[in-house]
């Protein structure tokens, strides 16, 4: 009588077991799933609130990159003396504060974004020192008249960097 009781028993035993284990693997399921739904709206909500400061920041890197092309530059900054060299000096330091007042945007920009953005201020700083080296400058009228001579053969560095931003942000819809 004892075995059939044991027998019993465990027949009623494995139909719960089994209703157990699937109503654990169901419920860790759906605790997972709905885990994963908060992270998701949270980070919707995240990204909706960050958009503006975001856009703000390529909106403020494109000016920045704006103001750097030499042309702009040119025409920003002119020349306080007849030296090439103290002209060439007011010209990078010019870039470098419009760079430090725009240094805090780049924590909403990419990395690349950010990568490209440094090498065409440091692009634009290079053609003005080369420039300024030429044999042919002896003056800053001079070295202006060679700058923007370069600039109407080639694209500047900031137009690059102003298209890649570009095609970012419309990445961003």
């Amino acid at each position: 009588m004892e075995l059939t009781r044991i027998f019993d028993l465990f027949l009623f035993a494995v139909p719960t077991l089994i209703t157990g284990i699937i109503a654990y693997k169901f419920f860790k399921a759906h605790t997972k799933n709905e885990d994963g739904r908060r992270r998701f709206l949270l980070k919707k909500d995240l990204q909706v609130s960050a958009l503006p400061s975001r856009l703000q920041a390529y909106e403020r890197m494109a000016l920045f990159l704006e103001r750097i092309t030499p042309s702009k530059l040119l025409l920003r900054v002119s020349p306080k003396s007849d030296d090439k060299n103290m002209y060439e000096a007011l010209l990078i330091q010019s870039i470098e504060q419009e760079f430090e007042h725009n240094l805090s945007q780049q924590i909403y920009v990419t990395d690349k974004c950010w990568s490209i953005i440094v090498a065409a201020k440091n692009a634009t700083i290079q053609l003005i020192r080369k420039a300024n080296l030429s044999e042919k400058t002896d003056s800053a009228d001079k070295l202006r008249e060679i700058i923007l001579t370069e600039m109407m053969e080639r694209k500047a560095p900031s137009d690059t960097a102003l298209m890649f931003i570009k095609d970012e942000v419309s990445s961003l819809w």
